[in-house]
C-alpha cells in the first residue's frame, strides 16, 4: 500500500531534469566560457541552500503503455535559496535548452519566480541566458500559427522593483524579452566577453537593417557598460558577477518592509585621516581622486562602486558608515572637471532612486561646476537629464546629507540635496561656491569693459582678481549662507554619528514609495 514506487518516480525525473539539454549541449556551453544554470546557481548560493521549484516540469512523451520515453526539461530553473543566511528567489535560462527561448519554458515558470519574490518578499536575481523568456520562430512550426506577442508577467516585473531588491545578470549572448529583464533591475551586471546583450541578435540586426556585426560589436561590455550605460557594472568570469551580486544585496534590507541591515564595525567611528586636510589642491584648476576621499571616510573596504565606466562626472554606489549601509553621490573632477552630463545625471537618478527605495540615507560630497556645457553637451539633452535629476533628489524622503569639499555652481549644483526641507550639509575649506563660477561670469558680465581695455586678457584677470577676494566661505558663513565649516579630517566622524539618527528616522512602520523604483 506504499507510495514508494511513485516517490522513485519523481526522483527519477528529478535527475532527468538535473542532466539538462544532455551531454553535447553542456560541453558547448562549457565550451562558450560559460557555466550551465545549475553550476551558476550553485555558485551564487549558500551552500546547500536551494530549494528547486517546479523541477518536474517539462516536455514528455509516453509510449502506448504510458511508460516515460524521453524528458525534455524546463529551460528555466527556479527556486529559492540564501546569500549569507537570507533568503532569496532565484531563477535562471538553461541555454542548453533550445538556448533559453520561451516555447520550452513550461507554464511561465519565470512569471511564477517574479510573483514567488513578490509574494515572500525576497529580492529576485535574474540569471539571464538567451532570448530569457523571448521568442524563437521555431515556434511557429511547433505549433502551426502565429500569435499577438505578450510580456509574460510584465505587471509583476516592473511592481517588484517598488518593492524588494531585484538583480539582473547577463550571462551570455541575451536578446529581446532577455535584454529587458536585465536592465529592469535595481543592478545589473555582465561578463566581458561571454556576455552579450541587444534588442535583437547580429541574424536579425543584418536581415532587418543591413548591418553585419558580431555579437560583441552589437552589445558586448563596451556598448553597455561602457557606452550606454544599460548594464551597470562589467566582470572578467561568472564568479566575479556572483561575487557583485552577493555583494550589492549585502547592503540592502529583503524588501521595503525591512530595515537595510548593518553589518559588523572593525573601524573606528571617530577616525581621522591626516591625508584628508591636504587632498584638495589650492589650484582650482587641479584634480584629485575623489575615490581616496570617499574610502578614507567610509568603513575601510565597504564602498561598492556602480557604474563606473558610465557617467564617469560622477562617482555613484553604496558603502557603510559605522557598519550602516548609504549611498554614495561624488563628483569627479578628473572627467569633465565632474561637471554632470546626460549620462551621469541617469546614474544619479538610478542611485537615488534606489535608496530612497530601499531606505538608504545618502551622502553626497559636492565639487559641482555646474551642468556641463558646449554643443555636446546640449545635442545629448543634458538639460532634461539634469532637471529629472533635480526631480528625483527632490522627491526623495529618504535621510540626506551634503558634504561641500569644493566647488557647488548653477542649477546642478543648487540640487546637492532638498532646499527647501531640512538641507544638512557642512563645508569644507576648501568649498568653492556661487551662481556661477567667478571666471566664466566675468567674461559675460564685463564683455564690454573686457573688449573696449587695449589688454584685454590683463583686463580680464584683474576683474577677476577683484572678485576673487568676496570667494571665501568665510564669508558665505558670515551671512549663515552655509551652516558649519568643518576641519575635513572631522568628515567620518560626523558622518558616524550622522548615520545613527538618520535610520533612527526611519518611521516604525515601512513600505512601499507612492511609486515603483524606475529602471
Amino acid at each position: 500500500m506504499s507510495w514508494q514506487s511513485e516517490l522513485d518516480e519523481i526522483r527519477r525525473r528529478e535527475e532527468l531534469a538535473r542532466l539538462m539539454g544532455g551531454h553535447a549541449n553542456i560541453e558547448r556551453q562549457h565550451s562558450a566560457g560559460r557555466l550551465t544554470v545549475r553550476e551558476r546557481i550553485e555558485k551564487l548560493l549558500d551552500p546547500g541552500s536551494f530549494h528547486e521549484t517546479g523541477a518536474l516540469a517539462g516536455q514528455a512523451q509516453y509510449d502506448e503503455q504510458g511508460h516515460l520515453v524521453s524528458f525534455t526539461p524546463s529551460n528555466f530553473v527556479a527556486g529559492t535559496g540564501k546569500i549569507d543566511r537570507r533568503r532569496v528567489v532565484v531563477g535562471g535560462d538553461d541555454f542548453t535548452v533550445r538556448g533559453g527561448a520561451a516555447d520550452a519554458a513550461i507554464g511561465n515558470k519565470m512569471g511564477h519566480a517574479e510573483k514567488l519574490a513578490r509574494g515572500l518578499r525576497m529580492p529576485m536575481i535574474r540569471l539571464v541566458d538567451g532570448t530569457g523568456g523571448g521568442g524563437s520562430v521555431k515556434t511557429i512550426e511547433q505549433i502551426g500559427r502565429t500569435y499577438v506577442p505578450a510580456n509574460p508577467a510584465w505587471d509583476t516585473i516592473t511592481a517588484i522593483l517598488g518593492e524588494v531588491p531585484v538583480v539582473g545578470a547577463c550571462l551570455g549572448p541575451v536578446a529581446g524579452l532577455g535584454a529587458v529583464r536585465v536592465v529592469t533591475s535595481h543592478f545589473s551586471v555582465m561578463v566581458r566577453g561571454s556576455s552579450q546583450l541587444f534588442v535583437a541578435g547580429p541574424p536579425v540586426v543584418e536581415r532587418g537593417v543591413g548591418e553585419k556585426l558580431s555579437k560583441e560589436q552589437l552589445g558586448g561590455h563596451e556598448i553597455h557598460a561602457r557606452g550606454s550605460g544599460a548594464v551597470d557594472n562589467e566582470v572578467e568570469t561568472e564568479a566575479e558577477a556572483f561575487a557583485q551580486i552577493r555583494k550589492f544585496l549585502s547592503y540592502l534590507p529583503s524588501s521595503v518592509w525591512d530595515i537595510p541591515p548593518r553589518a559588523p564595525v572593525d573601524d573606528d567611528p571617530r577616525r581621522r585621516d591626516e591625508e584628508l586636510i591636504s587632498i584638495i589642491p589650492r589650484d582650482r584648476r587641479r584634480s584629485y581622486d575623489v575615490r581616496k576621499i570617499l574610502n578614507l571616510i567610509a568603513d575601510r573596504d565597504s564602498f561598492f562602486e556602480i557604474g563606473y565606466y558610465y557617467g564617469r562626472p560622477l562617482v555613484a554606489g553604496l558603502a557603510r558608515l559605522n557598519g550602516h549601509p548609504v549611498g554614495i553621490i561624488a563628483n569627479d573632477p578628473k572627467h569633465g572637471g565632474g561637471a554632470p552630463n546626460a549620462a551621469a545625471c541617469d546614474k544619479m537618478i538610478r542611485l537615488v532612486d534606489l535608496c530612497d527605495t530601499f531606505h538608504i540615507p545618502v551622502v553626497n560630497f559636492v565639487d559641482n561646476p555646474g551642468f556641463l556645457i558646449g554643443s555636446a553637451a546640449e545635442r545629448a539633452g543634458t538639460v532634461r537629464a539634469g532637471a529629472r535629476a533635480l526631480v528625483a533628489v527632490y522627491q526623495a524622503t529618504m535621510p540626506w546629507i551634503s558634504i561641500l569639499i569644493r566647488r557647488c555652481y548653477g542649477v546642478a549644483g543648487a540640487g546637492h540635496g532638498n532646499a527647501q526641507g531640512l538641507n544638512l550639509r557642512y563645508a569644507w575649506p576648501s568649498g568653492d561656491w556661487g551662481s556661477l563660477p567667478i571666471e566664466g561670469g566675468v567674461q559675460a558680465a564685463y564683455k564690454r569693459d573686457i573688449e573696449a581695455s587695449p589688454d584685454p586678457a590683463a583686463r580680464r584677470r584683474e576683474i577677476e582678481d577683484a572678485l576673487g577676494r568676496f570667494r571665501s566661505p568665510l564669508r558665505t558663513a558670515e551671512a549663515f549662507g552655509v551652516e558649519e565649516i568643518i576641519d575635513p579630517r572631522d568628515t567620518r566622524p560626523l558622518l558616524c554619528e550622522w548615520i545613527e539618527q538618520a535610520y533612527a528616522l526611519l518611521p516604525s512602520e515601512l513600505g512601499p514609495k507612492g511609486r515603483a523604483c524606475r529602471p
